[in-house]
């Protein structure tokens, strides 16, 4: 059984989530503020959190920030939640790492949909490169052979991004970044972004 952390301040709406949480078979903890979230999350090491962004006190950004500095919880999967939903906000958390970015109210099925795929996602990207050491930075990835802007593109493929998150991520269109995706799979000498992940990972032992 999977493990969900709610981080949110809202009662109705954390419950609400619970409840659709529990329905479709995960185990739910609750948080009702940032500081008490990020304390949960290092005690149950959650397979996956949901936190809203816009709380007293620690903020979802910060619950992030937190949770990205312990080797522990870094690499939980992290969803926020929020009522806001411009580029800027979805930029600042993609950037900061969070996995995706749900707005409020959040659709039944788009909740559900956005649970599973991130939880599937995790497990492809751990079996790609269980042990593996992954870039700090685009810098690193120049070294294989990527121009600054591949290494970048590359970078976040490593994070496991899509071409969407990627795009809101750089600020760039869509079809540019698909271009520049196939551009560093070429150069790797792979057809798919999990071979790629490999690559990256035996090439910077």
């Amino acid at each position: 059984m999977k493990t969900i952390l709610i981080i949110e301040d809202e009662t109705a709406v954390r419950e609400n989530l619970r409840d659709i949480l529990r329905l479709e078979g995960f185990k739910v903890h609750e948080a009702c503020n940032g500081f008490n979230g990020v304390a949960m999350a290092r005690q149950v090491l959650p397979d996956l959190i949901l936190c809203d962004v816009s709380m007293p006190g620690a903020d979802g950004h910060a619950v992030l920030t937190a949770l990205k500095d312990q080797p522990a919880t870094s690499r939980i999967p992290f969803v926020f939640l929020t009522a806001r939903g411009e580029h800027t906000d979805v930029r600042r958390g993609m950037n900061l790492g969070a996995d995706d970015y749900l707005i409020k109210p959040v659709d039944i099925d788009d909740l559900v949909n956005a649970v599973h795929a991130r939880l599937l996602r995790a497990t492809e990207h751990l079996s790609a490169a269980p042990t593996a050491h992954l870039p700090e930075s685009p810098a690193e990835l120049q070294a294989l052979g990527m121009t600054p802007r591949e290494a970048e593109i590359l970078f976040w493929i490593t994070q496991g991004k899509s071409n969407p998150e990627i795009a809101i991520i750089l600020e760039m269109r869509l079809v540019t970044v698909k271009k520049h995706v196939q551009n560093v799979l070429q150069k790797l000498g792979v057809e798919n972004r999990t071979a790629a992940l490999r690559v990256v990972t035996e090439r910077l032992v």
